[in-house]
């Protein structure tokens, strides 16, 4: 496999702490700034799902709370691995009732590696 395109994103739950959610967003903030025209354009590869992995680094405060199933769903074409290690943050926020538990913003911050076969 050959290393495409690197891609960066930070997604958040401002209510709930909800660090699925958090790397749910930063995974679509990343894919939503990025296109892999080139994959089909310059490199003639027209079948994404049997030529394309795309490595998933997720930094998280709590990095075994995430979902990666979840995380996996957002990503609809090509083989998907998803790594999840300490990172992210946490800050003040506002507490909600209706929006979920807790006080604090959760971040979370993706880093997505796109290879080629």
């Amino acid at each position: 496999m050959k290393r495409f395109l690197v891609e960066f994103a930070m997604g958040t739950d401002l209510h709930g702490q909800d660090v699925t959610k958090a790397a749910c967003k930063a995974v679509r903030n990343a894919i939503s700034n990025c296109c892999l025209c080139g994959i089909s354009d310059c490199l003639g590869i027209e079948d994404l799902g049997e030529h394309m992995h795309i490595h998933v680094k997720l930094g998280s405060t709590n990095p075994e709370g995430i979902d990666v199933e979840k995380v996996k769903a957002e990503l609809p074409i090509g083989t998907v691995d998803v790594e999840c290690v300490p990172g992210g943050m946490q800050c003040e926020g506002l507490h909600v009732d209706k929006f979920g538990e807790g006080d604090k913003i959760t971040m979370v911050i993706a880093a997505l590696t796109v290879y080629v076969k």
